[in-house]
């Protein structure tokens, strides 16, 4: 599968890596950017991983057969918005937001009835350091890819982005908006939250303590240096689905908490097995 004109619009690290794949893998035949920040933009025209870099979005549309919006969350719907007017009818737009049901919804009621099509995505990746500096080409290679078309999504436009995504080197996982956003509450933003109110709770200790500790709480609190602006957005778009996950670990941590109050050790025991096993069964 090649795109003849690819555009991503707003490229931070997932962006352009999407841009760089697609250049490095041969998956677009032309490639687009726009950028929000004049000095971004002329950082991205010494790229050669693209081939321009426009000074509007509306521009950077005008005849791009596939479109990836990877503003942030809420950028990425008023960006549909703005863009709706100026997309060739038979565009495609994806993005690479961590949310996507009620995202779905709205991108795709921005667009133009009968005119381009929106299939939402979502890679499941990212680094330590954000921005387009460090996007590499191979982010994507075994990294899950969801990909949430809504149900009346035609299936051109779904085996475009599916195509797409899998070029990149992405395993793509084709579900509903809905239930992506159940899925990653628990096995994305949950972990977040989690790492965040360990790491504030240990900050109310002595400070020196954390310098004392091994691997284990730097581990476990990686993600707890994520941006706090991006993740504010993602609780706000997928509340309800967060606070449910929650909801289910509050109610382990206290039974975990009261088997150890108790002295329960053979519950202890089942629990850190379980937790083991689970553990144990990621993929290599």
């Amino acid at each position: 599968m090649i795109v003849d004109h690819l555009a991503v619009l707003a490229p931070g690290l997932l962006g352009a890596s999407v841009a760089r794949a697609a250049r490095a893998k041969g998956l677009a035949r032309r490639i687009t950017l726009w950028a929000r920040r004049p000095e971004t933009r002329d950082a991205l025209r010494d790229q050669p991983w693209c081939d321009a870099v426009t000074d509007s979005p509306e521009l950077a549309v005008r005849d791009a057969n596939l479109v990836v919006l990877a503003a942030p969350v809420e950028r990425i719907i008023e960006l549909a918005a703005l863009i709706a007017p100026h997309l060739p009818a038979d565009a495609v737009v994806t993005d690479v937001g961590s949310v996507k049901g009620e995202l779905c919804r709205k991108v795709s009621a921005a667009l133009p009835a009968h005119g381009p099509v929106f299939i939402g995505a979502h890679p499941m990746a990212g680094g330590a350091h954000t921005g387009w500096e460090h996007a590499t080409d191979d982010l994507f290679a075994k990294r899950v890819c969801f990909v949430t078309p809504l149900a009346d999504a035609p299936a051109a436009a779904l085996d475009l982005v599916t195509a797409f995504w899998r070029g990149t080197g992405a395993e793509v996982v084709t579900t509903t908006p809905e239930e992506h956003d159940k899925i990653v509450a628990h096995i994305s933003h949950l972990p977040q939250t989690m790492a965040t109110a360990l790491a504030g709770f240990l900050a109310t200790r002595p400070g020196d303590w954390r310098h004392l500790a091994g691997n284990g709480l730097r581990d476990t609190t990686r993600i707890a240096a994520s941006d706090a602006t991006m993740w504010i957005e993602i609780f706000q778009q997928n509340r309800t689905e967060v606070v449910r996950a929650l909801d289910g670990c509050l109610t382990e941590l206290q039974a975990l908490r009261d088997n150890i109050a108790a002295r329960d050790w053979e519950d202890i025991r089942a629990r850190l097995t379980a937790g083991k096993n689970w553990r144990d069964g990621f993929k290599p």
